[in-house]
């Protein structure tokens, strides 16, 4: 499966699961104070493995594609570790996970698996917002030697401070889907009307500024 053809199959997937909620008129609170009328859910996929293939392999055409470097799938705490530890499986590569904060306890470490000393390691999130989660784990990786240009995510919002903090870390993001994608499926599959769809887009425009804009602060 291609790139290309992988990604509007994982956008209707992501449909069909039930992992796209939409909010136009009772936003939800992300963790860094954004107010969202989307809810992305990657977590429901391990509960269909035929649609979560899709998702695997999307990741898989990604970096034969894009001729990503990498010796080790490294996945973030903990959304990003089925789905990283699944592809290094389906890929026959080692996988570690990276925890968001140091253990106080045993090892203290935030990177669990094995020795990324000098390895080519690719990042596997769940969902990109701002980036800080993604960029925080890549510093870690860093830290213990290893070396990362890569991230993958199964979707991105693609904001413009997250684009500029990836850019700024020497980070390519590469997103098996693209939420313009997945908001043409739910069109058709009549989830959201044109009036909800236009309310989202606006929110994708300036996430920051949204939740005043339209009354919800």
């Amino acid at each position: 499966m291609s790139y290309e053809a992988g990604s509007s199959e994982i956008a209707e997937a992501l449909i069909a699961i039930e992992g796209v909620s939409f909010r136009p008129t009772a936003p939800i609170t992300f963790k860094s104070g954004i107010k969202s009328p989307v809810y992305c859910d990657n977590r429901r996929f391990p509960f269909w493995p035929k649609e979560w293939a899709k998702v695997i392999h999307g990741f898989e055409a990604l970096i034969t594609e894009r001729q990503i470097p990498v010796d080790v799938i490294g996945g973030v705490e903990a959304a990003g570790i089925p789905h990283s530890a699944a592809l290094g499986f389906s890929m026959r590569l080692p996988s570690v996970f990276i925890r968001k904060e140091l253990k106080e306890h045993g090892t203290k470490k935030r990177v669990e698996g094995g020795d990324v000393t000098g390895r080519r390691v690719v990042l596997v999130e769940d969902l990109v917002t701002t980036g800080s989660s993604s960029i925080a784990a890549i510093q870690a990786l860093r830290a213990e030697g290893a070396v990362v240009s890569d991230c993958l995510a199964i979707i991105s919002y693609n904001f413009p401070e997250a684009a500029e903090l990836f850019v700024k870390a020497g980070i390519r993001l590469h997103a098996a889907t693209t939420f313009q994608e997945v908001l043409e499926s739910a069109l058709e599959r009549k989830m959201i009307d044109e009036v909800g769809a236009a309310v989202v887009r606006d929110w994708l425009d300036e996430p920051r500024s949204w939740a005043k804009k339209h009354g919800f602060e």
